[in-house]
This record gives structure tokens, C-alpha cells and sequence, in this order.
């Protein structure tokens, strides 16, 4: 009996190792080519591998239904991307808020000044809305104020950007457009904003973060929030911050409580979901 426990116990030991080598796989949204892609996350996901003494590899996702699909699965172990997504793995996966980017996200839904036939989102139902195609969260936040999917606005899909959008809405694709309020104020200039009316507002939602899976145990997830807080974690993420937070410091702590709800951007609203 001796005999059988040691050789058990060996056996534990043996494996543990195994276990702990698991590789973790880290993401993002489809929002660049594969190069772009390995280029801004690799080596995050280097120093994600230095501070956990595991292999982390970054996964480029060829498209956004390879994504979604992937998300639902709960193929991935960290992620960064928007807060419905995030809220999503939450709420569903067992995913852990660890940080995001300072700041929130919102978004504004516009039209001409002079256009005398839309003043309220009630106004948009049937007329046609440039936007980033759904899942793209300026979009979606736009279509949670039209909860019954026949009385919404037609979703002109642009890609390219918030400049593309708003290119397309002056070529006269569509009635009305969004863009992110940040965009509206900082890069639209006074005779832009001038020729314009806001027509609704979406709620301030947390910025773009970083969640953790349960492949993680609880202190390896603590301490990965506190690297990526570290001065060396902030530029291990420097490629992240200058593509979408050029003036912030750094990432900054947060919580599955801070992201709770914003799944229902999704569900019941993209197929699949």
C-alpha cells in the first residue's frame, strides 16, 4: 500500500509540471492585417510569458467570425478588446477583469444641421445609419436604444474607421452616422462639428481592457494585473497604448463589476450570441 500511495505521489509530481507549461493564447479583435497584428500584441504576450513562466503565444483571428466563434468557445486566455465582449466572457466563459485603458467609450449618433426630418433616435427607424459594422461597439450602442429589431435604423457597414464613416455620411450614403464622441471632438474641426446636430448620445462605457480565463489560477491572474500596472508591463503594452490611448500613462486597474451588463449589447442582437 506504501508502495502504490509513493508511486501515486510521484506521479502527481510528474504531471504538475505538464500542466503548468499549458500553453495560453492571446488575442485581439480582427482590427488589422496577421503582420500589424504580431507586430502590436507579440510582445505583450512575450512579457505575459516572463511574468508567468509559461508560454503565451498571440493568435491572430482571420476574420470576426473565426473570432466570435472562438470567444464563445472559450478558446482564448487574454484578450484585449471592447467591454461587451469582456462583459460577455465574464458573464459566461469565466473570464477576470484585470485593466483597461483609462477613459470611457461613447459614441454619438449625427446628422445635418438642416435636416429638418430627424431630431430624435425615434426620427431614425428605417432611414439608413453609417457605422462599423456590428459587432463593432459604436455601432451596437447605437442599436441598444432601438430594443425591437423592426423598428431600428438600416446599418450602412463602412469600414476603415470613424474617418471613413464620416466620409461616407458627406458622400450622401446614408441619413445619419456614429462616431465615437472623442472623434467628434478632437479630430472634426468647428466648421465640421458647426454643420452638424447631435441626435443621440450613448451611455459612457469602460474603455478597451484586458481579461484573464480561468486557465489562470486566482494568483497568477493578481499577479499579471500587477505587471501589467508595473513600469515594464506599461511598455510591454506600448503598442496598444499608442494605437488607442496615445495620451494616457498606462493601463489601469479594474473589476468584473465595472464591466456588468454591457453583454446584452450583444446577446439577443448579433446571431449567435
Amino acid at each position: 500500500m506504501k508502495a502504490r500511495i509513493l508511486l501515486l505521489t510521484l506521479g502527481i509530481a510528474w504531471l504538475q509540471p505538464l500542466f503548468a507549461a499549458e500553453t495560453l493564447i492571446m488575442t485581439a479583435p480582427p482590427r488589422e492585417s496577421q503582420a500589424a497584428g504580431e507586430e502590436q500584441y507579440a510582445v505583450t504576450a512575450e512579457y505575459i510569458s516572463e511574468v508567468l513562466d509559461r508560454p503565451v503565444e498571440y493568435e491572430y483571428s482571420r476574420d470576426w467570425l473565426h473570432y466570435q466563434r472562438h470567444i464563445r468557445n472559450g478558446t482564448y486566455d487574454i484578450v484585449f478588446d471592447g467591454p461587451h465582449f469582456a462583459s460577455w466572457r465574464v458573464a459566461h466563459v469565466g473570464h477576470e477583469m484585470l485593466v483597461r485603458l483609462p477613459g470611457n467609450l461613447q459614441f454619438h449618433l449625427l446628422t445635418a444641421a438642416d435636416n429638418q426630418a430627424i431630431d430624435s433616435p425615434e426620427d431614425m427607424i428605417g432611414k439608413t445609419s453609417c457605422g462599423i459594422s456590428p459587432p463593432n461597439l459604436s455601432t451596437l450602442s447605437v442599436l441598444a436604444r432601438f430594443r425591437n429589431p423592426v423598428r431600428q435604423p438600416v446599418v450602412h457597414g463602412v469600414k476603415g474607421g470613424m474617418g471613413a464613416v464620416y466620409k461616407a455620411f458627406k458622400k450622401r450614403e446614408c441619413d445619419a452616422f456614429v462616431v465615437r464622441t472623442s472623434f467628434y471632438q478632437n479630430v472634426m474641426n468647428e466648421e465640421d462639428r458647426q454643420e452638424l446636430k447631435i441626435v443621440y448620445t450613448s451611455d459612457a462605457m469602460p474603455n478597451q481592457s484586458i481579461s484573464a480565463s480561468d486557465r489562470l489560477t486566482p494568483e497568477e491572474r493578481a499577479k499579471l494585473r500587477d505587471a501589467l500596472l508595473s513600469e515594464a508591463g506599461t511598455e510591454a503594452l506600448r503598442p496598444a497604448l499608442n494605437r488607442f490611448a496615445k495620451k494616457a500613462k498606462g493601463f489601469i486597474a479594474t473589476n468584473n463589476d465595472e464591466f456588468e451588463g454591457y453583454n446584452t449589447l450583444l446577446e439577443g442582437v448579433i446571431f449567435g450570441w
